[in-house]
């Protein structure tokens, strides 16, 4: 068997570093020998939430998204920007910040590479249960506008296949519902070790504001 090549990067050059992506350019070692450049998205990462009440409806935001200039289906969400926190304490953050709800059952669904081609962006996806209301704090932003509805999961799974559902975690996150449901798959600890969480980002920013200072 042959061995497998070794990427190595030979350079990295740095473009642009804004509030939530960072490009940078690296020169990269083909198996041919030849250097090739890749442009790679820094991202911060992120968490949903697949919550589920118990009328065995799901949590699903509507949401403006500017990038595609209108409203998406979307399970809540957030970055990993606070410095120190678990994703899952994100998640449990954001369920609140999104729904006004908290949940007493949390478990991990999926994790997902967002687009590995040009952006190290991932997002876990916890499942949670056992919801009760708690206070939310007042929206900002798209936020603001966000409306919040509970949907019986079959009905989610009815809106992906129809396309009506197109935000890729959303549709992850309950497509993997459905599934472990249907296979009767034992859920994950939410504290399951997550080698693809992005960290890059986090060590940019940082380099960032105390070359700012």
């Amino acid at each position: 068997m042959a061995q497998r090549h070794e990427f190595e990067t030979l350079s990295s050059r740095r473009v642009y570093t804004g509030a939530i992506v960072s490009l940078r350019v690296d020169e990269v070692r083909m198996p041919d020998g030849h250097a090739a450049q890749r442009e790679v998205v820094e991202h911060h990462g992120a968490v949903a939430v697949a919550a589920v009440d118990d009328r065995d409806r799901l949590a699903l935001v509507h949401q403006y998204r500017h990038p595609l200039g209108h409203r998406l289906w979307e399970l809540p969400a957030g970055l990993l920007d606070a410095p120190g926190e678990s994703p899952l304490d994100a998640a449990r953050r954001e369920l609140a910040e999104e729904t006004g709800f908290a949940a007493d059952r949390w478990s991990l669904l999926v994790d997902i590479a967002l687009s590995p081609g040009f952006t190290d962006e991932a997002v876990r996806v916890f499942a949670a249960r056992d919801l009760h209301p708690v206070d939310r704090p007042d929206p900002e932003h798209e936020e603001a506008d966000l409306e919040l509805h509970f949907v019986p999961v079959d009905e989610a799974v009815a809106m992906v296949l129809r396309g009506e559902i197109v935000n890729a975690t959303a549709v992850s996150g309950i497509l993997a519902l459905a599934a472990t449901r249907s296979a009767g798959s034992p859920p994950r600890s939410p504290d399951t070790e997550w080698p693809d969480r992005p960290r890059a980002f986090a060590r940019t920013r940082a380099e960032h504001t105390e070359l700012g200072n």
